[in-house]
């Protein structure tokens, strides 16, 4: 039997919820324990447990994210009849997302104006990801599947080519594959954090996956059609990892059987690799299904507030952990260096639970004024 409109969008919502709370938990580490920064991939020797899977828990966010963000663009398309209406809602939207980046976003980040430094990160690749699908969803879908594929799995080939900076080349392979630093003037630069190329190939199979989640789809040939499609991309992440191949350093045996699981799962990022998206993406549609099957569940329900409003949640949090860490400074001064921060991975988990807490009725009350006044244009951009 199908499932109600209403159900199958509250399970996306609530998939999008839980990454969202995901990436609260990596931004308040990037705010309160910057003191114990980790590198892409992470340090094994020299890296806490807690804050490994602290860490890896949040690499779930983007891929969901942007795998989500073609999905969405496909049901969009069911309420606006034809294409051409969803090729220029990803248009406005995605250019709307890139000068966002540029603008709040960045402010938020490093309250500098003007900006010495402009981070090009998550908001900035799901906004050139958009205007890529605007004028990808005019393949054919096959076409469409098969060039996802072809970016996500075989990008990794192209991870030794690099051009220096004085090649008319760089900056282009700096935006789509290699991560870096772009000289705009002698007085600012742009760091391109989330290389391109693999995250137009994770929202052309989020656009491509659209069909199983439209009206007229039954909820149980999608269910396993999501569980087939999670099994293979997560036993492909396992074939690959155990035979240390492929577009990964290699995992090694460490010192404690803890060590030697966090460096088999630890894996690269920026820009993501076939291994990074398998993993993450294959774990994103098992719990796709899990929130589908428990669509009335209390937690399910509190999850997709937060992913019925996804922008303005994230421009909020960011302000107010800014806000947060100034005021800390202002009454308590720096506790690790040039830094205040936590001291314990405990207590960055509590203040990303309070911090959720905190934004829940503001966030619910802009999701439930966006779905009050849909004749508000600008309140779907957010």
């Amino acid at each position: 039997m199908s499932v109600p409109p209403s159900s199958r969008l509250h399970s996306i919502d609530a998939l999008r919820g839980l990454v969202i709370l995901f990436m609260l938990l990596d931004h308040v580490r990037e705010t309160f324990y910057l003191h114990m920064q980790v590198s892409d991939p992470m340090d094994v020797a020299q890296t806490d447990p807690a804050l490994f899977l602290s860490r890896t828990l949040a690499h779930l966010c983007a891929p969901v994210f942007i795998l989500l963000t073609g999905l969405s663009a496909f049901l969009y398309g069911e309420k606006h009849e034809g294409r051409a209406a969803v090729s220029s809602f990803l248009f406005k939207r995605g250019l709307f997302l890139v000068v966002l980046e540029f603008t709040l976003v960045n402010f938020a980040w490093t309250f500098q104006l003007p900006p010495s430094v402009i981070y090009l990160q998550v908001i900035w690749a799901i906004g050139l990801s958009m205007l890529s699908l605007a004028g990808l969803i005019w393949l054919p879908r096959a076409l469409l599947v098969g060039l996802g594929v072809v970016l996500v799995a075989g990008h990794n080939l192209l991870d030794g080519l690099h051009f220096p900076v004085e090649s008319v080349l760089h900056v282009p392979w700096a935006v789509l594959h290699d991560r870096g630093w772009i000289e705009v003037s002698e007085g600012v630069r742009l760091r391109t954090s989330y290389p391109l190329l693999p995250w137009i190939g994770v929202i052309a199979l989020g656009y491509a996956m659209g069909p199983w989640f439209a009206r007229a789809s039954e909820a149980g040939q999608r269910r396993r059609r999501l569980l087939l499609t999670a099994g293979s991309v997560l036993g492909l992440f396992f074939f690959l990892r155990l035979l240390n191949g492929y577009g990964e350093k290699p995992w090694v045996s460490g010192e404690t059987a803890v060590q030697t699981l966090m460096s088999f799962f630890n894996i690269t990022k920026y820009p993501p690799s076939l291994l990074f998206l398998a993993l993450t993406l294959g774990i994103g549609l098992l719990l796709l299904v899990r929130f589908e099957r428990g669509n009335d569940g209390r937690v399910v329900r509190w999850l997709a507030v937060f992913g019925a409003a996804p922008m303005f949640f994230y421009l909020l949090h960011l302000y107010v952990l800014k806000l947060l860490y100034l005021v800390a400074v202002a009454l308590w001064g720096t506790n690790h260096g040039q830094y205040f921060g936590f001291d314990s991975v405990g207590a960055m988990w509590l203040g990303a639970v309070l911090l959720a807490l905190g934004l829940y009725l503001p966030v619910r009350w802009f999701a439930r004024l966006k779905a009050r006044r849909r004749d508000v244009v600008w309140l779907k951009y957010l």
